[in-house]
C-alpha cells in the first residue's frame, strides 16, 4: 500500500488525500518516499528483501515458478519456512509511467492492483468518485504485466475495469480479496456474472474474512460465501482471501485458520478439495503465472483468451 485516502470508506473517495504520508514521515523513511509513490513502493521491497536475508532461511521471496516450486519441496522437509510474494495494492505507485512496471518487477514485485480505494490513472475504482473503466494507460500496464509474469489483482476494481480486463487478459487474474453478492451485497463484492468470467478466464477469488466480504465475519458466513462461489464458479477457483492488514477486525486470526478448515468439513467439502480452496488453486496461479512457468496447455490457454460474444 503505498496511499490511501482520508475518511476512507467503501462508497466514494477522492484522490487528492493521503494518510501515508505522515506514517512515512513519523517512521522516517527515506526522504524521496514523502513525495514519491513509486519509491515508496521501491523502499517496501527493500524492506522484505532485508528481512528474508536476516531470517536465516525462514523467509524466501518468491520471484519465479522455479523458486516456488523450490521452496515447496524443501518445505516438505522444514515446514517451518515461510514464502512471501510482493504485490502492489493500487497501481497509482506507477506514477503514470509505464517504464515504472518494469522498475517494480526488478525490485521483485510478482503481482499488481489495478486500483486501491480511489480512481487513478489506470482506471476507476469500486471505492472512487467516477468508477469507470480502464484507461489506455491500464490497457498498456495489463499487456506489460502480463508479458513479464506479473498477476494481475482485480481486488478493489471497478466494475467497469473489471469487464474490461476479462475483455484483455490472456492470463489467470486474482481477486486476492474480496466477497460475493450472492451472500453479501456490499460495493465492492462481485456478482454471478462476472464470477463466471473469471472462471473463464482460468482465475481465482479469495473470499475475505472481514464484514465488508461476507457481512458478518464468522467462519458460518465465510462458508456460505465459498459455498456460493464453487456453485457458481467450481472447486477450482476459490480460495483465501484474509486481507489480515491490521484494519479490518475478524473473529479469529493467522493461528485459528483451522476453524475454515472446519467449516468446510462440516459441509461436506472432500479432503481434496478442501485443499485446493485452502491454498492449492492460488498455488496453481501462481505456478502457472509467475515468470518461468511452463507454457499452458493449448487447451487450457484457449480457455482463458477472451471470446467476442
Amino acid at each position: 500500500v503505498t496511499k490511501t485516502p482520508r475518511g476512507q470508506n467503501y462508497e466514494s473517495n477522492p484522490s487528492n488525500t493521503d494518510n501515508v504520508t505522515p506514517l512515512v514521515m513519523a517512521q522516517r523513511w527515506p526522504a524521496e518516499t514523502y513525495t514519491s509513490l513509486f519509491a515508496r513502493a521501491e523502499y517496501q521491497a527493500q524492506k522484505l528483501h532485508k528481512f528474508a536475508a536476516a531470517s536465516d532461511g525462514k523467509l524466501q521471496v518468491v520471484m519465479s515458478a522455479t523458486e516456488l516450486a523450490d521452496f515447496l519441496s524443501r518445505r516438505e522437509e522444514n515446514p517451518n519456512m515461510v514464502a512471501g510474494l510482493l504485490a502492489v495494492e493500487g497501481a497509482h505507485c506507477l506514477e503514470g509511467e509505464i517504464g515504472n512496471v518494469d522498475e517494480l518487477f526488478g525490485a521483485g514485485y510478482r503481482m499488481v492492483g489495478i486500483t486501491h480505494f480511489f480512481d487513478n490513472e489506470l482506471g476507476g475504482s469500486a471505492h472512487g468518485e467516477e468508477k469507470g473503466g480502464l484507461t489506455q494507460f491500464g490497457r498498456e500496464v495489463v499487456q506489460r504485466c502480463e508479458e513479464k509474469g506479473m498477476i494481475i489483482d482485480l481486488a478493489h476494481a471497478s466494475p467497469q475495469v473489471y469487464e474490461d480486463i476479462l475483455d484483455i487478459a490472456t492470463r489467470p487474474v486474482v481477486v486476492s480479496h474480496g466477497g460475493v453478492k450472492g451472500t453479501c451485497d456490499q460495493t465492492r463484492n462481485i456478482s454471478d456474472e462476472v464470477l463466471l468470467r473469471i472462471k473463464k478466464n482460468g482465475g481465482v477469488i479469495g473470499i475475505g474474512y472481514w464484514d465488508g466480504a461476507i457481512c458478518d465475519p464468522s467462519p458460518s458466513a465465510w462458508g456460505d460465501a465459498v459455498d456460493h462461489a464453487v456453485k457458481i464458479m467450481g472447486i477450482d477457483h476459490v480460495g483465501l482471501g484474509s486481507d489480515y492488514d491490521g484494519a479490518v477486525a475478524t473473529s479469529f486470526d493467522t493461528s485459528e485458520l483451522a476453524v475454515l478448515t472446519a467449516e468446510l468439513q462440516k459441509r461436506g467439502y472432500a479432503e481434496e478439495d478442501i485443499a485446493k480452496i485452502m491454498g492449492g488453486n492460488v498455488l496453481r496461479i501462481l505456478l502457472q503465472g509467475l515468470p518461468g512457468a511452463e507454457p499452458l496447455s493449448e487447451d487450457v490457454d484457449s480457455a482463458k483468451k477472451p471470446t467476442a460474444e
